[in-house]
């Protein structure tokens, strides 16, 4: 008992989703391999067998049977939901000259930026063969919309990460594009393919899109004051890489002439030297902005969870909640 008490909410979602769970393991590794270009596989597997906890794919297979599908195209979704996720890592990694993902060298690193570029397209393309095969136009068009969605944002981060500029409107617009596009559209297309009601659906989105903006304002917090052990990133590595998140667009807002200099030097100029981490640290201190942060991903965690009153009765909805609850509990 006490070792079920202690499981994390992803973790008791996986155990209660897990034969669906290794269904859709099955279609993903059936559906990543490529009878001509044997690469494919294994770059793909290099990231999708890297140890990621499918927390996408399992919201799309949560919100399904929580709204009681009883078919199989939820499982083509969720294997859907992942490919994009897969794929937009890939991307990542590229655009940021990343070398280390989950611990682990990236693919850009093992093979080449062209590899891994062309294999998130490939994986891209069977995305939308599996959300054809379901037969829904509705679904096609959520998940369409959201990868276009995913692109925007990303772009968007491109050209606002190290403009002072940047404001909490834009930084909010980058999360909802780069992040919680697809946690919503994961949970909502779970409730179109389980025929909900509108207002189900409504909710399930408003979940998705409220968790995946908490989950994001946590993760960028946590790399400010989080274990790095945990994390897998460097205490201050958003700084170094001069990447504006929340907690430095809201200590630049408040800056004096001598603070907006230095964050012009160090995050928009790039020239960065010895002690401007500690002087960023006390900067946000100064201004408490790492507790204002903490405030912001609190209040989006509330709304995922107030979203799903709206949902049946259920254990996975409870669950859920919870699994909202532990995205800022890492905060502590």
């Amino acid at each position: 008992m006490d070792q079920v008490m202690t499981r994390k909410p992803h973790e008791m979602l996986a155990a209660t989703l897990s034969q669906e769970l290794d269904a859709v393991n099955v279609l993903i590794r059936t559906r990543m391999a490529s009878q001509h270009a044997p690469r494919i596989p294994e770059v793909t597997a290099h990231l999708v067998e890297a140890g990621g906890k499918r927390l996408r794919p399992m919201l799309t297979l949560a919100a399904a049977r929580m709204c009681g599908y009883e078919g199989d195209h939820h499982l083509k979704l969720a294997a859907t939901v992942e490919f994009i996720h897969t794929a937009t890592l890939l991307h990542d990694d590229v655009v940021d000259e990343s070398a280390q993902r989950r611990g682990r060298p990236t693919a850009n690193l093992l093979w080449d930026n062209k590899s891994s570029v062309l294999v998130g397209d490939y994986l891209f393309a069977r995305s939308f063969q599996l959300m054809v095969e379901t037969g829904s136009l509705r679904v096609l068009d959520i998940l369409a919309n959201a990868s276009a969605t995913i692109a925007e944002g990303e772009v968007l981060q491109m050209t606002a990460a190290s403009n002072l500029k940047t404001g909490e409107d834009i930084y909010l617009q980058v999360v909802r594009g780069k992040t919680a596009a697809l946690f919503s559209a994961a949970t909502e297309v779970g409730g179109v393919i389980a025929g909900a009601s509108e207002a189900q659906v409504k909710a399930l989105f408003d979940y998705g899109d409220a968790l995946g903006i908490a989950f994001q304002i946590a993760d960028d917090l946590l790399d400010y004051q989080g274990d790095s052990k945990a994390t897998g990133k460097n205490v201050g590595d958003d700084f170094r890489e001069r990447k504006l998140t929340l907690p430095v667009i809201k200590a630049v807002a408040q800056a004096t002439d001598e603070e907006r200099a230095f964050w012009t030097r160090t995050i928009e100029k790039g020239k960065q030297q010895d002690g401007d981490l500690e002087q960023a640290l006390a900067l946000m201190a100064k201004y408490g902005t790492l507790e204002a942060t903490r405030a912001d991903a609190n209040t989006w965690a509330a709304k995922a969870r107030a979203a799903l009153d709206a949902l049946p009765d259920h254990e996975i909805r409870t669950m859920l909640r919870d699994l909202a609850d532990y995205v800022v509990s890492r905060l502590s």
